[in-house]
């Protein structure tokens, strides 16, 4: 196959992959919030994260043994699309509920159906990509980049048609998200085929868990790093759950609800995945440059800058110091992940390396998220709901998320050792 129409196809693949999480992932709050569900934002976001702990290692383990890669991200988008097609046409006849309650375990239990078979793909659109570029005989450091950036490219994009369109308080973001993610079901089995690994090299699902890894936490300065992992990772999923709540709360006020920003939470929270997609860039440079402690350091601060900020700005006179919020995630979001993957590679042997790198993404991912998203739900409700300003509870939530980041970054520059070279 011609070497630019296999980065087209895959570029096209990144894009769907991630197009299909745009089209709800940091709306789907405002959403909630819209019909009176706020206090079960935190299960919709937190469970992202519990499935992210078992399902990609079960479907990695089926793609390692039984099924082709490309076939399998196919036969997940046809299930997730499914399930997040059903939700979003009961969202849509039930309207605003008169009883959330018993909506909510509805549309929760398609919901989650719908993500657990979608987190998987995330790793599974990786394995294509790669196995289709080293069939290539393409660079895969050189060639993957510029192809993964697509991906954030869909996000965007997405993000922007909901917001638009007015779905960022319609359930038919989640429509959006249907129709990519079966377009792409039909879509990924096209791809170039990812052939079953020999009996030998079969990953067990210990290891696809990130398992084996386990060995490491015995010495003090991998265990460390892990522990932080997890603590860091509890602030991931905090702003693409509650920023687009947060700022929409600010139509109900007359000084700022012909804002921008109020009217288009989801076109301003698109700045943070431009700024992540960006510094990516910057990371050879920074790692290079100060080492991997500072450059985590500079992330964990980043995150103290992200909540702070929210706490301190508005869509009016303030815009800027959300935009400035926006900015500041690529650089909390990426010289955390991507240096800790790297972190991780240049720090473990060749035979426990990809379950280190589970291992990592289940502390991240799995365990941090889960446990964020919970946590701050509740002091999104305490602080929020049947409260006279509703405002000020915000900002006080914004503040202890900043607070904590602080902490976090304060224990990690006392505790954790660098390697010298």
């Amino acid at each position: 196959m011609n070497h630019l129409l296999l980065k087209s196809r895959l570029t096209a693949m990144n894009f769907l992959e991630f197009a299909v999480w745009g089209a709800y992932l940091t709306s789907l709050g405002t959403y909630l919030a819209g019909i009176g569900m706020v206090p079960y934002i935190k299960y919709f976001y937190m469970v992202q994260g519990i499935v992210s702990i078992f399902m990609p290692g079960l479907i990695g383990v089926v793609a390692d043994r039984w099924m082709p890669a490309q076939r399998l991200l196919g036969l997940c988008h046809l299930l997730a699309g499914l399930f997040m097609g059903a939700a979003s046409i009961y969202a849509m006849q039930v309207g605003t509920p008169t009883d959330p309650d018993a909506m909510f375990s509805t549309l929760f239990a398609l919901y989650t159906l719908s993500v657990a078979f979608y987190m998987p793909t995330l790793a599974l659109s990786n394995s294509v990509a790669f196995n289709a570029l080293q069939q290539a005989n393409l660079d895969t450091i050189k060639a993957f980049p510029p192809i993964r950036v697509f991906g954030t490219v869909g996000f965007i994009v997405t993000m922007l048609i909901v917001n638009f369109t007015g779905y960022q308080t319609r359930p038919e973001q989640l429509l959006v998200s249907a129709a990519l993610s079966l377009v792409l079901a039909l879509y990924a089995p096209t791809l170039p085929s990812c052939p079953i690994a020999p009996k030998g090299e079969k990953k067990s699902l210990a290891e696809a868990l990130g398992l084996k890894a386990l060995s490491l936490l015995r010495t003090r300065r991998m265990a460390t790093f892990f522990i932080f992992s997890m603590l860091l990772g509890v602030s991931l999923q905090i702003t693409n759950g509650y920023a687009g709540p947060f700022i929409t709360k600010f139509g109900d006020i007359p000084e700022y609800a012909n804002t921008f920003g109020a009217q288009n939470a989801n076109a301003l929270i698109s700045l943070s995945q431009t700024s992540e997609a960006l510094c990516i860039l910057l990371i050879p440079f920074f790692l290079k440059r100060f080492g991997i402690k500072k450059v985590m350091m500079i992330s964990m601060l980043a995150w103290v800058f992200r909540f702070g900020l929210f706490g301190t700005g508005d869509p009016g006179a303030g815009v800027w110091m959300f935009v400035l919020s926006m900015i500041v995630y690529g650089v909390a979001f990426d010289f955390f992940n991507v240096s800790g993957a790297l972190f991780v590679d240049q720090n473990t042997d060749r035979d426990i390396r990809s379950s280190a790198q589970g291992l990592f993404m289940l502390m991240t991912n799995g365990l941090g998220a889960s446990i964020g998203t919970y946590v701050a739900g509740l002091v999104v409700d305490h602080y929020t709901l049947g409260v006279t300003d509703v405002m000020a509870g915000w900002r006080t939530c914004w503040f202890i998320f900043a607070a904590y980041a602080l902490v976090v970054f304060v224990l990690f520059t006392l505790l954790f050792r660098e390697k010298k070279a």
